[in-house]
């Protein structure tokens, strides 16, 4: 399952996320968005989690909480929409 996860600090690293999330259950992937011109975080990720039900239980979990000094924001991620803006 796919999970979006939004209002990151700008700083946080792919391997601070796979720590959080692995108290949950298995970690496929992990993807913070970065701009593609600066290589700068825009403060969000996906966290893609191997079984269903332990992703829900992550959401759960984890929405709301604080990760330095900001309330992530967590839910099920929904699929990218085909229009891209140019």
């Amino acid at each position: 399952m796919n999970i979006y996860v939004g209002n990151l600090p700008y700083h946080v690293k792919e391997d601070e996320l796979r720590k959080i999330f692995e108290n949950y259950g298995e970690v496929n992937s992990i993807n913070v968005i970065k701009d593609r011109f600066s290589g700068k975080s825009k403060g969000f990720a996906f966290v893609e989690m191997a079984d269903e039900v332990e992703a829900k239980t992550a959401i759960e979990a984890i929405d709301g909480t604080h990760l330095n000094g900001r309330e992530i924001k967590i839910n099920v991620a929904r699929p990218r929409n085909d229009k891209r803006r140019y």
